[in-house]
């Protein structure tokens, strides 16, 4: 409607020339909702609760008399209750582009006040202390004035003389060589990375050329292999050629050998064997013979002894049946002559040699003389009974 009005949300509308007051003011303070007004009789203006910012930069001189230049903001507003906003509207409400301008000297003086009660170091040290300070010395003028400060933050402080720059000079060049000392760490541990670094890709490098050529080497070899896989093939089979042509040359080898065993070298041992036992069994016959001719006449002679011993004993004792032994006895010269001779004139195989020989001539010689002995202990030599004396052998 064209009378009724409605403030905005950071606005307080005041009416002015109505019946209705509060607090002793000449009008109504609306906020938050609309009412209405009548022309002629009433007047409307809006006073803006919105937040403002007012920048200081003032010169001020410390405890110790050194000039500095502060710079700080401070954020205010008007306040909501109504005594506030009546306040501020009898002070700012023609001049609300100016409201900055005026706070802003009201903190300048304050913050004056305060910093000359300080020294450098505190107010270095201890900004947030001086803002404090600062917004308490001025909370009854910001009261009168309808003004709620939110924040005073003290942004830069400039020293013209040099004050701050020498007290920052010795934790400035500790900092400085720290940073130096610590820069050249840094660099140390840098060029030392970059060292490893420049190894490993080295050592990389190395390994990559190295398995390269392993690989150009097994690619040459395999070319080397596939260029002479027709070759090797060829050889092979040449050499199994040869290998069978060797093995048949052997085999047929063999085949004569054998034949030649068969043939020749057997027939030629057995003919050598027959001769060799021919020569053999003719010495064996002619080392018989002598042996047998030296055997008879050995035993001759021994038979004639013993003849005559036992013809002689018989003569003297008159004894027939040694009488009788003795014609035995004197034939056995001559029985072993005969033997003698039939044993060297017999084609026998001896195996004993001439052992065989005597051991055979001695069996026939000890034949006749057993005779005699089992005469000569059958009767003695008077008729008696007694033996005979023994006739001695000799071998």
């Amino acid at each position: 409607m064209f009378f009724w009005h409605v403030p905005a949300p950071n606005e307080a509308m005041l009416i002015s020339g109505s019946k209705h007051q509060a607090q002793d003011t000449q009008f109504r303070i609306v906020t938050g909702h609309g009412s209405l007004v009548l022309p002629v009789k009433q007047k409307v203006r809006m006073l803006s609760l919105a937040l403002r910012e007012a920048e200081i930069a003032e010169d001020c001189v410390t405890q110790q008399g050194i000039r500095l230049t502060v710079r700080a903001v401070c954020v205010f507003k008007v306040g909501d209750d109504a005594v506030s906003i009546a306040n501020a509207a009898r002070r700012f409400l023609s001049e609300q582009d100016q409201m900055e301008e005026l706070v802003g000297r009201i903190f300048a003086g304050h913050l004056r006040s305060i910093i000359g009660g300080l020294t450098v170091e505190q107010i270095i040290r201890e900004r947030s202390r001086v803002a404090q300070e600062v917004m308490a010395g001025s909370h009854g003028e910001m009261e009168k004035l309808g003004i709620v400060v939110d924040a005073l933050q003290i942004q830069e402080i400039e020293d013209s003389t040099g004050y701050i720059d020498n007290l920052a000079a010795p934790h400035a060049a500790a900092v400085a060589s720290q940073a130096r000392i610590a820069q050249a760490k840094a660099d140390q541990e840098a060029t030392e990375r970059e060292q490893q670094a420049a190894a490993l890709k080295a050592e990389y490098e190395r390994d990559t050329a190295i398995k390269r050529a392993g690989f150009l080497a097994e690619t040459e070899q395999s070319r080397a292999r596939a260029a002479q896989a027709g070759p090797l093939a060829e050889a092979r089979a040449s050499q199994d050629v040869i290998e069978e042509q060797t093995a048949l040359a052997q085999r047929r080898a063999a085949l004569a050998a054998q034949q030649l065993e068969a043939e020749v070298r057997r027939p030629a041992d057995a003919e050598a064997y027959r001769q060799r036992t021919l020569a053999e069994a003719g010495r064996d016959r002619m080392k018989f013979e002598a042996d047998g001719s030296a055997y008879r006449e050995r035993a001759l002679a021994q038979a004639q002894a013993d003849a005559n011993t036992a013809r002689a004993d018989s003569l003297r004792g008159g004894n027939q049946e040694l009488i009788a032994a003795n014609r035995i006895v004197e034939n056995l010269p001559a029985l072993a002559d005969a033997a003698a001779r039939g044993m060297s004139g017999a084609e026998l195989t001896v195996l004993n040699g001439s052992d065989g020989v005597n051991q055979m001539a001695a069996g026939i010689v000890s034949q006749g003389l057993a005779i005699l002995h089992s005469l000569q202990h059958t009767t003695g030599p008077h008729g008696d009974g007694k033996p005979a004396p023994r006739i001695q052998e000799r071998a």
